[in-house]
């Protein structure tokens, strides 16, 4: 029944947040860490690249993912396929529809946004700062814009994976961490000897 499902998500999502609110100096100060490192790695290739080029890193839409990968870890759209794809699906469609109708605000603005989340649903890899990503793509600069399908690559691809390495990094450094969820990666995870153990009762 789609009501028992719909239930079973809610209450999902309520634990969920509950657990990753809870005041828990380690698990702040390891959130801070994550998300200083990953956004700071991206925001340095910024400063270095652009006096000499037109190349972007650091877009707002990073901002919201290190919100959900450093601080919500254990929530399904925080998973390395969501940040990635989201990411990309709507980076992809984002530029597509600027292509498309370039100087049509009011169509381009809510239709990058609209395509974006219903792609994302569809590929399954809802990543709500995707919207954002797409949003990005056909309201931002000039130089920005000009890369075109590139803006896929750089920032979009190469600032995700280092949000995610950093998340692989910081957010499975204790023992109450892990990140992501997929148990395939807990096996994997418990066989390196830097980081500790993860007890699924946790």
């Amino acid at each position: 029944m789609p009501i028992k499902k719909i239930r079973r998500s809610y209450r999902k999502t309520r634990y969920i947040l509950y657990r990753e609110t809870l005041i828990d100096a380690k698990e702040h100060f390891w959130a801070f860490i994550g998300s200083f490192i990953g956004i700071g790695i991206i925001a340095y290739l910024q400063s270095q690249t652009l006096p000499d080029s037109d190349f972007v890193y650091l877009i707002g839409s990073f901002g919201a993912s290190s919100v959900l990968v450093y601080g919500v870890i254990h929530s399904p759209l925080a998973q390395p396929r969501n940040l990635i794809g989201g990411h990309l699906v709507s980076a992809l469609i984002g530029v597509t529809v600027q292509k498309l109708a370039p100087d049509i605000l009011w169509i381009t603005a809510p239709l990058a946004v609209s395509l974006s989340i219903v792609m994302m649903q569809i590929t399954k890899t809802l990543h709500p700062p995707g919207g954002a990503t797409a949003l990005i793509a056909v309201t931002g600069s000039a130089e920005l814009k000009n890369l075109g399908y590139w803006y896929v690559v750089s920032p979009v691809f190469i600032g995700t994976l280092i949000l995610l390495f950093a998340a692989l990094f910081f957010n499975n450094i204790t023992s109450n961490r892990r990140y992501p969820t997929d148990k395939h990666f807990n096996a994997i995870r418990n066989k390196i000897p830097f980081f500790p153990s993860y007890d699924d009762k946790n």
